[in-house]
């Protein structure tokens, strides 16, 4: 079933896992395994099917490149992508309806084993909530177990900003999210799989690091991620 799931590249603190084998090995003994969203549970990036839904989908994507790459802040990245994009409530409810996440092939399998084993799974994103709960859904993952980005409206639905509390609103964001978890559910082994830097990042404190490059490669994180 695992190999549904391709794993390319993977990092941990005192090693560096080899073979698939070895990942299985690595789940096995999870505790709890927390997965990026966007290119990585999904196909897409969320930020960047919005933006092409209202029209302004080259400027984003290009930033979206670099925000993963890691040559800008995430909170910067996210700030201006927004800006350019002023997405409404209704447009946000329109892109769910008309155009749904697609799940990246094996994840559902993959999610499944995991929690028939008993490990705890999570969705830690720098995307969207009301997209990611989508997600979390279709996985029947708690909405409890999500973690992502609020956006904020007036009342008349127009755009009002986001939530920069969010720990995911911030570089090192998703490091802070598994610091709390470990603590409040009493985790030990804690794996990260994503596909970007701030997913590369959360590791330490999560206990291992598997990048995923089943939908893009990032050079950045496949570099140091070897």
């Amino acid at each position: 079933m695992l190999k549904l799931l391709v794993v390319p590249y993977q990092r941990c603190p005192h090693h560096t896992m080899s073979s698939l084998s070895q990942t299985k090995e690595l789940f096995r003994r999870a505790d709890a395994v927390c997965f990026d969203v966007d290119s990585t549970v999904i196909k897409e990036e969320g930020i960047d099917e919005l933006a092409k839904f209202c029209g302004v989908g080259d400027a984003v994507t290009e930033m979206t490149r670099k925000a993963m790459g890691g040559s800008m802040t995430f909170k910067t990245a996210l700030t201006e992508r927004l800006s350019i994009i002023r997405c409404s409530r209704e447009q946000v409810n329109k892109l769910i309806t008309d155009h749904p996440p697609q799940l990246t092939p094996g994840i559902r399998e993959l999610v499944e084993r995991l929690h028939q084993c008993n490990i705890k799974v999570f969705l830690i994103s720098g995307g969207f909530r009301c997209i990611v709960e989508h997600v979390a859904t279709q996985l029947s993952i708690p909405l409890h177990h999500v973690y992502a980005n609020r956006l904020k409206f007036y009342f008349n639905g127009e755009y009002a900003g986001f939530d920069e509390s969010q720990p995911t609103a911030e570089s090192g964001g998703k490091g802070r999210v598994i610091s709390m978890l470990k603590e409040q559910y009493g985790l030990k082994t804690v794996v990260m799989i994503g596909d970007g830097a701030t997913d590369l990042e959360a590791c330490p404190p999560a206990s291992a690091f598997i990048g995923f490059g089943g939908n893009v490669i990032r050079p950045q994180v496949k570099e140091r991620s070897l």
